[in-house]
C-alpha cells in the first residue's frame, strides 16, 4: 500500500499564476494541496520566486519536497550550486530534469551524447549522495533503424548507480508502452513515479487526453502492485491539463488513490 502521495507542482500552476506568483498566492496553493491529502511535492521551477521562498512556503504548509524538474543544462553547467540548493534549501537529493534537450532528440549521436553527459553529471553528484533522475514523455518510444526506442537506450545506457527515472505512466502508455511492464523493467531505478491517467475523447475524432486518476484507462491496480514490488520511492500525481480548477482535479485523484491504494 502507498504510504504518502505527492503532486508534481506543474499540475496546479494555474492556481497561483506561476509566472506572476507571490508568496501569498503560492502559500495559499500549497496549503490547499495539503488540505486535499497530499504530503509531498516535486518542483517544476519556482515561478518568479526564489528557491528559498518556494521551499519555505512549501515546508510551512507541511509539504516535503521530494524532487525537482530543472533544465538539464542548468544542472550540468553548475552541479555544485544545484547540490547546494537541493540539499540546503529544498531538502531533497533527487535532482531531475523534465526532458532531454532538443539537440538530444534529433540524432542517435545527440542521444548518446546526452546519455554520456547525464552519466557524468550523475557520477559528479552521486559522490555526494545525490541522484540525477530523468522524466520521460512519449517521444522516447520512437524507434530507430536498430528497432530500439530512445527509452530502450536510456534503459540500457544510463548508469543505474548514479541515474534514476521519474517514470510517467500516461506518457508510457501514450507512446505505446505498457506502464506496468516498464515499472517492472526499471525495478530499483524509479525514484519518482508519476501517476497520470489517460482516456480517449470524441468518438468522431478520437484523441488521447490526460485525466484524473481513476477516470481513465490505465490499469493502476497492476501499476501500483508492480511499483510496490519494484521499490518506487515516491508517488506524485501529475495532470498537465485540467478541465477546470486544478484543485478539483487533484481532489478527485487524491480521493481515488486514498480509497484504493492507501491504508
Amino acid at each position: 500500500m502507498i504510504q504518502k502521495i505527492g503532486v508534481q507542482a506543474y499540475t496546479f500552476r494555474a492556481a497561483y499564476d506561476a509566472e506572476n506568483a507571490n508568496e501569498e498566492t503560492l502559500g495559499a496553493a500549497f496549503r490547499r494541496v495539503k488540505e486535499l491529502g497530499y504530503d509531498e511535492i516535486q518542483t517544476a521551477g519556482y515561478g518568479n520566486l526564489t528557491a528559498e521562498s518556494y521551499a519555505r512556503l512549501a515546508h510551512e504548509a507541511g509539504l516535503a519536497i521530494v524532487g525537482t524538474h530543472i533544465g538539464f543544462e542548468e544542472l550540468r553547467n553548475n552541479p555544485e550550486e544545484a547540490m547546494r540548493v537541493h540539499e540546503a534549501v529544498l531538502g531533497t537529493k533527487i535532482m531531475g530534469t523534465g526532458a532531454m534537450p532538443g539537440w538530444a532528440r534529433t540524432s542517435r549521436e545527440g542521444l548518446f551524447r546526452f546519455i554520456d553527459e547525464a552519466n557524468k553529471l550523475g557520477e559528479t553528484v552521486g559522490k555526494y549522495g545525490f541522484k540525477f533522475t530523468y522524466h520521460n514523455h512519449h517521444f522516447e518510444f520512437v524507434k530507430g533503424d536498430d528497432n530500439k526506442s530512445i527509452m530502450d537506450h536510456l534503459y540500457e545506457r544510463l548508469d543505474p548507480k548514479y541515474c534514476s527515472f521519474c517514470l510517467d505512466t500516461h506518457w508510457v502508455q501514450r507512446g505505446g508502452g505498457n506502464p506496468t511492464t516498464w515499472v517492472e523493467k526499471l525495478a530499483g531505478r524509479i525514484d519518482i513515479l508519476h501517476l497520470k491517467d489517460m482516456t480517449v475523447v470524441d468518438l468522431g475524432n478520437p484523441q488521447p487526453l490526460i485525466t484524473e486518476i481513476g477516470n481513465g484507462n490505465i490499469d493502476f491496480d497492476s501499476v501500483i502492485a508492480a511499483a510496490e514490488k519494484s521499490g518506487v520511492k515516491y508517488y506524485c500525481v501529475e495532470q498537465d491539463t485540467c478541465p477546470g480548477d486544478p484543485m478539483d482535479s487533484l481532489a478527485i485523484s487524491a480521493k481515488y488513490i486514498r480509497e484504493r491504494y492507501m491504508k
